[in-house]
C-alpha cells in the first residue's frame, strides 16, 4: 500500500490526507468474500487491474471482505490489498462480524481500525459499519458507533463541508436503527452514500440523500468478477462497472452532489411503532439501564434480584434490580459477548481478550482466570464441579470450577464455538462453526458422538442454537432450516424436518413434555418432546413478521418467553399457545430472556440496554 500522512491511528479510528483535486477518480470494491470458492482469486485480479489504471486516487472497500469472518480470511485479504499501489480505505461488513471466531474484534487487529475518516478534493469521507456482532439479525448503528459518528460530524454541522460516507448496508430498513445514523447525517452537508450488501448495482434514495450500492466483487456465474469506477466531476459522480482486463462500461448511475438543507425537509418519514404497548398497558418497563456499548450477552439472575451480564468494551455489571443501582463493575482487557453463569456464589464468563473468568459475586474481584490461546465468545457452562465452554481455536475446556486448573481439553474441532453447551446425565453437548454437533464425555472430554445434517456449509452448522434435551433425545435448530431430534445416547437422528422453517431458536418446557420452536415467519410451535416423530401440540400466529434473531426461548412457570430481532417480547401460555401479551423494548436485536418470575423478566439488547418488564 502506498504510504500515507498519518494524522492519528488508533485500533478504532484512522484519519489521513491526500492531496486535494477537484475531479478525480476511485474505484469502489465490495462484497469480496475472501474464503468463497473464488473470492481471493477475484480480488487478485481486481487489485491486478486497478493497479493499471492510470487515473484512479484511491480505492474504498465497504464490507464483507470474508465469508465468515476468520482471521486467516481477513490476514489473506490484507495481504492482497496491500499489493495495491494505490491508498485504500476499508470497513466490515455482516460477514465480517455475524460469523467471526473473534466476534469481529480481530478486523481491527488486522486492518488497523474499523472506521475511516480522509478528505480528497474539497470532500469528506466517512466510513463505518452496522455489525451486527455476533447475533443474527438486521443491520444496527451499535451505540459506540452512533457516538463516534456523532462526534466526527460536530465540526461539520457548523462548517458544512461536503461529506461522503461509506458504509456496508444500504441505509433503509435493512438496518434496524436507520433513521439514527440518518437524522445525524442530515444535520450536515451529506453528499452521497456508497454501499455494498446487495451484490447488485443499485441506486436508492435514503430519505432524499441519494444512495449508490455496487455490485459484488465476486464473478458468480460470469467468468470474471468486477466492480465500480467512481468519477467524481462538476460537482456530480457516476459510477461505471469495470471487468477486470476487459473494459469499462458506461456509467449506469449518477447523482448530483449538493448540500440539501434537510432542516427544510417537512416530509414524514416511517419510524419503528410502539404502538404494540398500548395494546397490553399492564405490561411496563419497570427500570432500563444503559451500559452505552452492544450487549450481546444473556443477563444471568442470581438470588432473584442481582442480575449480570458483560458489553461490547469488556465491562461486566452486577446491577440490583431492586434498588436500581450498580452493585458492583469490572473489566476484562476486550468484548465479553458471552452469558454469565452461577455457581456456589462465583460468576464464570468469557471474553475475547481469550481468558475465563471467576469473580466473586458478592464483589466481583477476580478469584482466578484461565488462558487460552485465542478469542473467546462462548458461554460458560458449570455442572459437576467443573466450569465447561468451547473456544475459537478449535478446543473445548474443562476447568476445575473452584480452582480454575485444567481438567480436560478436546483438540478435534474443526471451528469455533460460540454457544452454551448443554449439560446431560454425564455428557456435554455444544454446536460447532463446523457443520457438526459434538457429544463429549463430561468426565474425561472423550468424543461420544459427533452429528452433521443433510445440507453441507459452514454457515448451516448447527452452532448458534443451545440444545435443549429430554425423553432421551437432543433437540437443534440450525440455519439449513430444519429441525432435528438426535438420540442422546449414540447421536442417531430419531427425526428431522424442515416443514417448519426454523432457524437456531428452540427451547424445552420444564416438564421435558414440550420442545418450542420458532419459525422464520411468524409462528411459534410447540411439538412433543416424547413422540418419535414431529407431532404438533399447538401453533401460535405470533404475527412477528420475519425474524431471524438467534435468541433462545425461556420457560417460567409454565409462560413462555421470546424476543425478536426487532426488541419484541412476547409471552405466550406453554400448554396452549396462547399470547398473554406483548411488550417492545427496542428496535434491534434482543437477547435470550431471563425470567424472573412469569410476571418479571430481565432482557438485554443491541442498544447496550438492560430493561426489567412486568407485568402490574
Amino acid at each position: 500500500m502506498k504510504k500515507l500522512s498519518l494524522i492519528s491511528l488508533t485500533a478504532f479510528f484512522c484519519i489521513v490526507f491526500l492531496p486535494a483535486q477537484s475531479n478525480f477518480h476511485f474505484a469502489h470494491v465490495t462484497d469480496i468474500h475472501v474464503g468463497s470458492t473464488t473470492g481471493a482469486e477475484d480480488l487478485r485480479n481486481t487489485v491486478r487491474d486497478i493497479n493499471q489504471q492510470k487515473d484512479l486516487r484511491f480505492v474504498i472497500i465497504t464490507g464483507d471482505i470474508s465469508e465468515f469472518g476468520a482471521d486467516a480470511q481477513w490476514r489473506l485479504a490484507k495481504q492482497i490489498l496491500d499489493s495495491l499501489t494505490l491508498p485504500w480505505y476499508i470497513v466490515p461488513g455482516n460477514h465480517d462480524m455475524k460469523w467471526a471466531e473473534s466476534g469481529g474484534t480481530g478486523f481491527k487487529k488486522v486492518f488497523g481500525y474499523e472506521r475511516i475518516m480522509f478528505p480528497y478534493g474539497k470532500y469528506t469521507f466517512i466510513g463505518l459499519h452496522e455489525g451486527p456482532r455476533l447475533k443474527m439479525g438486521d443491520g444496527y448503528w451499535a451505540p459506540e458507533d452512533l457516538r463516534w459518528l456523532d462526534s466526527t460530524l460536530a465540526p461539520f454541522r457548523i462548517n458544512r463541508k461536503p461529506i461522503i460516507l461509506f458504509t456496508h448496508y444500504p441505509l433503509d430498513s435493512g438496518i434496524a436503527n436507520w433513521y439514527e445514523a440518518l437524522s445525524l447525517l442530515k444535520q450536515c452537508n451529506i453528499q452521497v452514500i456508497l454501499n455494498g450488501h446487495w451484490h447488485s448495482n443499485n441506486k436508492i434514495s435514503a430519505e432524499g440523500i441519494p444512495s449508490i450500492v455496487g455490485r459484488t466483487n465476486l464473478r458468480g456465474r460470469d467468468s470474471l468478477g468486477g466492480y465500480n469506477i467512481v468519477d467524481v466531476r462538476n460537482d456530480s459522480i457516476f459510477y461505471s462497472v469495470r471487468t477486470p482486463g476487459v473494459k469499462t462500461a458506461p456509467y449506469w448511475a449518477s447523482a448530483t452532489l449538493f448540500d440539501h438543507h434537510f432542516e427544510h425537509d417537512t416530509t414524514t418519514y416511517p419510524r419503528p411503532s410502539y404502538a404494540v404497548n398500548k395494546e397490553f398497558p399492564n405490561v411496563v418497563t419497570t427500570w432500563q439501564f444503559n451500559a452505552e456499548f452492544t450487549i450481546t450477552s444473556t443477563p444471568l439472575v442470581f438470588d432473584q434480584s442481582f442480575v449480570v451480564f458483560g458489553d461490547y468494551s469488556g465491562s461486566v455489571y452486577c446491577l440490583d434490580i431492586d434498588k436500581k443501582k450498580i452493585k458492583w463493575k469490572m473489566k476484562a482487557n476486550d468484548a465479553v459477548f458471552s452469558s454469565p453463569e452461577y455457581a456456589d456464589g462465583k460468576i464464570y464468563f468469557t471474553s475475547a481478550d481469550s481468558y475465563a473468568y471467576c469473580v466473586n459475586a458478592k464483589n466481583g474481584k477476580v478469584l482466578w482466570k484461565y488462558k487460552t490461546e485465542n478469542s473467546l465468545l462462548a458461554s460458560p457452562r458449570a455442572a459437576e464441579g467443573k466450569i465447561f465452554f468451547g473456544s475459537s481455536n478449535n478446543s473445548f475446556y474443562a476447568l476445575n470450577a473452584s480452582t480454575g486448573k485444567l481438567a480436560w481439553r478436546y483438540d478435534s474441532l474443526n471451528g469455533f464455538v460460540e454457544t452454551k453447551p448443554l449439560y446431560s446425565n454425564g455428557k456435554i453437548i455444544f454446536g460447532v462453526w463446523d457443520e457438526h454437533l459434538y457429544c463429549l464425555n463430561a468426565e474425561s472430554g472423550s468424543l461420544l458422538w459427533k452429528w452433521k445434517g443433510s445440507k453441507n456449509g459452514v454457515l448451516l452448522s448447527p452452532a448458534a442454537c443451545e440444545p435443549v434435551s429430554a425423553d432421551g433425545k437432543v433437540f437443534i435448530a440450525a440455519p439449513d432450516r430444519f429441525l432435528t431430534a438426535i438420540n442422546i445416547s449414540n447421536g442417531e437422528t430419531i427425526w428431522r424436518t424442515g416443514q417448519f422453517m426454523v432457524r437456531e431458536t428452540i427451547g424445552i418446557s420444564k416438564d421435558g413434555k414440550r420442545l418450542y420452536a420458532r419459525t422464520m415467519n411468524d409462528s411459534l410451535y410447540a411439538l412433543s418432546a416424547e413422540s418419535n416423530e414431529p407431532a404438533v401440540i399447538w401453533k401460535l400466529n405470533a404475527e412477528i413478521g420475519y425474524d431471524i434473531n438467534s435468541a433462545q426461548i425461556r420457560e417460567k412457570e409454565g409462560i413462555i418467553f421470546y424476543p425478536t430481532k426487532n426488541g419484541i417480547i412476547l409471552a405466550v401460555d406453554g400448554k396452549t399457545g396462547k399470547l398473554l401479551w406483548k411488550h417492545r423494548v427496542g428496535v434491534g436485536v434482543t437477547n435470550t430472556i431471563a425470567p424472573i418470575s412469569k410476571n418479571k423478566i430481565v432482557v438485554t439488547d443491541f442498544d447496550g440496554n438492560l430493561s426489567v418488564v412486568e407485568v402490574q
